[in-house]
């Protein structure tokens, strides 16, 4: 994956493969976005073994803005059929001091650039309907609503503990990757 630069204000901001010494910093990002209630079911993050081997390594991004990472993105294989080699649950998460200043849709492009050259045919994702800001990003990058899933699974953990929570459905189909 190559380094993608981009604008931030205070500086440049590179979108760059994930490291293992990212870890820390991917870690505390991820449970940020648990505590919120809002960006997942897992209630504790998992051990560095585990991100690393459910994700694929080429589709694992950070964003770095040389003095520490903004926000990360991971995708790993919905299916070991050979039916589904080229689809892919994706995440995204941002920093809460980073969210608002465009780190999300610089991640989320890349992702989609690697994902497309990596020759995956679809991207998919699960996001809480009040997740507003995930949504809006998802929507304008070419995701579209594929459905709801009511009251899919109920939180173990965050200000939602004990209830029943809905999540929508999105996609988003390569214009090039499996077209054949």
């Amino acid at each position: 994956m190559s380094s993608r630069p981009a604008a931030e204000p205070g500086g440049a901001v590179l979108v760059r493969s994930l490291l293992a010494s990212d870890w820390p910093s991917v870690r505390s990002i991820y449970a940020a976005g648990i505590a919120t209630g809002h960006a997942t079911f897992e209630s504790k993050v998992p051990a560095w073994e585990a991100f690393d081997s459910g994700h694929l390594p080429g589709l694992r991004l950070v964003a770095d803005a040389g003095h520490g990472v903004l926000g990360w993105a991971a995708a790993s294989p919905v299916s070991t059929r050979d039916a589904y080699r080229g689809v892919v649950e994706h995440s995204v998460y941002i920093a809460p001091a980073a969210r608002g200043r465009g780190i999300g849709r610089l991640l989320l492009r890349a992702l989609v650039a690697s994902a497309e050259t990596s020759g995956i045919w679809t991207l998919q994702c699960s996001i809480f309907p009040e997740n507003t800001a995930s949504l809006a990003l998802h929507q304008a990058e070419g995701f579209r609503v594929v459905g709801r899933r009511h009251r899919v699974a109920k939180m173990s953990h965050g200000p939602h503990a004990g209830q029943w929570r809905d999540t929508l459905f999105l996609e988003r189909r390569s214009g090039t990757a499996g077209t054949d």
